[in-house]
């Protein structure tokens, strides 16, 4: 068989758990028939989704390098990645740093895997990485029943059927005149709980703590919000942190639009470890050395076995990742904290981790990010308050 010098990657990896076990899978199309011409898959162990997204990305550049092991890879073979993983992709493509210990060994190995290879990185919704996800989810199955994956035995494939056009690298558009109709963006209203009675006294109150309860003052923001949304007529679903003050102003405003609550584990709060409860000054003054690591650095965790900001962007961002897959086209109301909000924010602009310190959010504040089939992301709201007055 003669090989084509251009290739289609697409690759996804998993964990059930986050941590958890997890696996990935891969799969090498010839973008030109759309056959396939290899696949892999492999179970981990435990390990988090991203760490399984990056094993997935280095496997399948390693099947295309033994696809061509007879010949010379070098200038001329073009690799076009595409992945669901939005952190992977922007990584790969040099637009975000790659700051997390476990991240930068693999994104280092994946660049080395096919050198002179011109390759490109492209998002794509999940549904449209089919083929990856079943080859990854075989090897997690495999991997319950003490099994290694068995290509013989994968029905992936079979189960997503593809052809030349879809498979082909989609030509980039440039300008806003010539833009595509993406069709309705998953519209993500960001509702930070009401107050508790640690809000009014600025102590960090994360998922580590007494987990408090809305105050009086938290339960009238969580009606004038409901109210708010009732009158906006345009959310479709709710999805709430577990943690108890957002249960409660989600429940607020299910109740007035009939609508069921989702629990969504990957939007709690930071766990702010020993700092939990405390202010900021009393911070200062008991761990001072740790409160100067963790405002220099989204690396550095609080006290006492906390989660560092880049922590909490890797759990956010597969939450809002399954999200936008989960309500494409449609409103969902996401009731949530601080931090989460920033976080999702931040990364639609595309800004530094700096930047959650330069952003104010109110208690029971209205925030929004719009999110397009291409992968872009549109922030359309931050902060308003106008439905509390």
């Amino acid at each position: 068989m003669s090989l084509p010098r251009r290739f289609v990657v697409e690759a996804d990896g998993g964990s059930r758990g986050n941590p958890g076990p997890a696996g990935y899978g891969a799969v090498v199309i010839d973008p030109d028939t759309g056959e396939t011409l290899a696949e892999t898959a492999e179970y981990i162990g435990v390990a988090t989704n991203n760490v399984a997204e990056y094993r997935g990305l280095v496997a399948g550049l390693r099947a295309v390098g033994a696809l061509l092991a007879d010949g010379p890879v070098g200038t001329g073979v073009q690799v076009r990645v595409r992945m669901d993983s939005k952190l992977v992709v922007e990584q790969m493509s040099g637009r975000w740093k790659i700051k997390h210990p476990d991240m930068k060994p693999l994104a280092a190995e994946a660049a080395a895997v096919l050198p002179g290879a011109d390759i490109s990185y492209e998002w794509i919704p999940r549904e449209r990485n089919k083929h990856a996800d079943r080859l990854a989810n075989e090897a997690m199955d495999a991997g319950r029943r003490g099994d290694r994956w068995d290509p013989s035995a994968s029905t992936a494939a079979l189960d997503t059927p593809r052809d030349p056009v879809a498979a082909d690298p989609v030509t980039p558009q440039v300008g806003w005149g010539s833009a595509p109709d993406l069709g309705a963006p998953a519209t993500l209203l960001l509702l930070r709980h009401g107050e508790t009675a640690l809000t009014p006294q600025k102590r960090f109150s994360g998922s580590g703590g007494t987990d408090p309860a809305l105050s009086p003052a938290g339960l009238e923001q969580a009606e004038r919000a409901a109210t708010a949304f009732a009158a906006l007529g345009t959310v479709a679903e709710i999805v709430s942190s577990p943690l108890r003050r957002c249960r409660e102003t989600a429940g607020a405003v299910a109740a007035r639009l009939g609508l069921e609550v989702r629990i969504e584990d990957g939007l709690r709060e930071t766990d702010f470890g020993a700092w939990e409860g405390l202010t900021f000054g009393e911070v200062g003054e008991r761990y001072g050395d740790d409160l100067d690591a963790w405002l220099a650095s989204p690396d550095a965790a609080p006290t006492g076995g906390g989660e560092s900001f880049t922590e909490v962007a890797e759990r956010v961002s597969a939450a809002r990742d399954a999200l936008v897959t989960r309500y494409a086209g449609r409103t969902v109301l996401v009731v949530t904290h601080v931090t989460p909000i920033k976080t999702l924010v931040r990364l639609a602009l595309g800004a530094p981790p700096e930047a959650l310190f330069r952003m104010e959010l109110s208690a029971a504040s209205v925030s929004s990010v719009a999110y397009y089939a291409d992968g872009n992301a549109s922030v359309r709201l931050l902060n308003d308050t106008s439905h509390l007055r």
